[in-house]
């Protein structure tokens, strides 16, 4: 039983970590709602801009945002 914790809680580490220099190293992913066509269609059948990432096809990774938070809140708290 403690074997299993100990790989499960390891396991999790190991994919925060990756997920955490993944976010440093590529912070930029493609929308979801677009899927990084840039566009997307009404209900009427036309196509606009995309709404979330303002046409662009790409937006922040959550991590990087959070990476940004704490980084602005630490140097915020060290002023």
């Amino acid at each position: 039983m403690t074997t299993i914790l100990l790989l499960a809680s390891l396991a999790t580490l190991g994919y925060a970590a990756w997920y955490l220099i993944l976010c440093s190293v590529s912070p930029w992913e493609r929308c979801r709602r677009c899927h990084g066509a840039r566009s997307h269609r009404t209900a009427i059948g036309t196509r606009r801009d995309c709404p979330r990432c303002d046409g662009t096809g790409i937006r922040v990774r959550i991590g990087r945002r959070l990476l940004d938070y704490i980084r602005t809140e630490y140097r915020a708290g060290s002023q």
